[in-house]
């Protein structure tokens, strides 16, 4: 239902990207650089067809969409945080604690009781965080992953996705897209010797520790919850968004445990839904590309 990054399934007239494999744009004929099934999908009628391609111009518009539609990010007053030192970029590997305080001065809980916050916030300990060690899922924890899905699908913004990807051709139904998310976000897969040891929800949201080093771990409420417990050291921060509201963007520098994560850029503020819908949109239009 998403694009290999060497077919032109879904990528019929998408703009030329020197990052792709190959390229499914009507100039490809000419540079000889065409995928190889450019044929079958780009001059036939159905999903491929390119007035289902997602354009670069769709992903803005369906992305402010969905920024307008996250009913459920804080609010200015429920957020107050402490950035202190900005690391230059040569400072961001010195792993150099420049920041005496926590990062959060306050947050407001009262946000992690509205449903998918609080569904999302269940899912956080289900994971081992060391890369080569197999996952092992209970059946707590599948339900743990549907009550997220059901909860987020509630929401206008993911509403507003599937409606979106519907009309793209990319899902004939709900139930559909709801089994899609399941596996493109819980599905298994390894990051090294065959264990069945990652997820892109455990990635993203929750975090990894891989040769020592913290990957992924992208998410505000991870990082508060843990830096109330003691387990998160915020060490400075190497990007600040120009916003003056929620959700803003902060690139950061923090140790978790002892692991260090030399840049970890995440939205503050947003809902579990705003992170959720915004990535599996990227992941669904552009896979495998910037």
């Amino acid at each position: 239902l998403y694009t290999a990054p060497d077919s032109c399934r879904g990528r019929c007239q998408e703009p030329y990207s020197p990052e792709d494999e190959c390229h499914c744009d009507a100039e490809c004929e000419r540079h000889r650089d065409c995928c190889e099934d450019y044929y079958r999908h780009c001059r036939d009628e159905g999903f491929s067809s390119s007035w289902d391609a997602i354009t670069d111009q769709e992903l803005l518009q369906v992305s402010e969409q969905l920024y307008r539609a996250d009913h459920n990010k804080a609010r200015p007053t429920d957020i107050a945080i402490n950035p202190q030192y900005q690391a230059s970029p040569d400072e961001t590997g010195d792993q150099e604690d420049r920041s005496p305080q926590p990062l959060y001065k306050y947050v407001n809980e009262e946000l992690f009781s509205k449903p998918t916050y609080a569904s999302f916030i269940k899912l956080l300990d289900n994971y081992q965080r060391a890369t080569g060690r197999e996952e092992d899922v209970t059946a707590e924890e599948l339900r743990e992953q549907d009550n997220f899905l059901r909860e987020v699908m509630k929401t206008e913004l993911m509403k507003k996705l599937f409606a979106f990807l519907h009309k793209k051709n990319r899902y004939g139904s709900e139930q559909e897209f709801v089994a899609d998310l399941k596996e493109m976000w819980f599905g298994l897969y390894s990051r090294g010797d065959g264990e069945q040891d990652s997820s892109g929800f455990e990635h993203v949201f929750s975090g990894e520790v891989k040769k020592g080093k913290v990957s992924g771990f992208h998410n505000w409420i991870r990082f508060y919850l843990l830096e109330k417990q003691g387990a998160v050291n915020y060490f400075s921060h190497n990007f600040e968004g120009p916003w003056d509201t929620y959700p803003d963007v902060l690139g950061l520098q923090f140790s978790w445990d002892g692991f260090y994560k030399e840049v970890g850029s995440a939205f503050i503020g947003s809902s579990p839904e705003f992170e959720f819908g915004l990535y599996t949109l990227c992941f669904i239009a552009r896979p495998g590309r910037a």
